[in-house]
């Protein structure tokens, strides 16, 4: 007795394609009235690209400025942050004062003092009507600096959590 299946076995079916294919050229062939120096402004003309858009009015209200969402909070905090772990970073190395000793040794006027300045120095430019896109490019661009900022920021609360749990563990 043969062994039967379950399965049904369906012929494949092979699609066979077909290789003719044809190509429309779109090019304009020259009218009888039309003189080499018209073909070269219609050509002068295709290729120039549009002007680029007018950039958009940056707004220099102070409310503006410092909204959630404007251009200054992330910046600023960013600005601090790099500042921030840089420094506390070459103090640890010269030092050996982790972040908390640094702040109690003096570090709170430092961070005051550097906070005021910097805020001042990009906040004036704002006001100003001076856009942070305005001046970006190459490599140094205005969204480099914020990601080099927001890494800062992490880099800096996991400094100072890691020397946090690190102490705690040691008590």
């Amino acid at each position: 007795m043969a062994a039967s299946s379950i399965f049904m076995v369906a012929p494949i079916t092979v699609f066979k394609r077909n290789p003719t294919f044809s190509i429309r050229c779109m090019a304009q062939t020259p009218q009888s009235g039309e003189t080499e120096s018209s073909k070269q402004a219609t050509t002068q003309n295709m290729t120039t690209p549009p002007p680029p858009p007018p950039a958009p009015k940056v707004s220099s209200k102070f409310s503006d400025v410092l909204a959630f969402s404007g251009p200054a909070p992330e910046r600023i905090n960013g600005r601090l942050a790099m500042i921030g772990f840089v420094s506390a970073m070459a103090m640890e190395v010269s030092s050996g004062q982790d972040v908390f000793t640094q702040i109690g040794n003096g570090g709170v006027a430092v961070f005051v003092g550097t906070s005021v300045v910097l805020t001042l120095a990009s906040l004036v430019p704002l006001f100003k009507g001076v856009s942070v896109q305005s001046k970006s490019s190459g490599l140094m661009t205005s969204d480099a600096e914020l990601w080099n900022g927001r890494f800062a920021m992490l880099g800096l609360v996991a400094l100072a959590f890691t020397e946090y749990v690190k102490g705690s563990a040691l008590v």
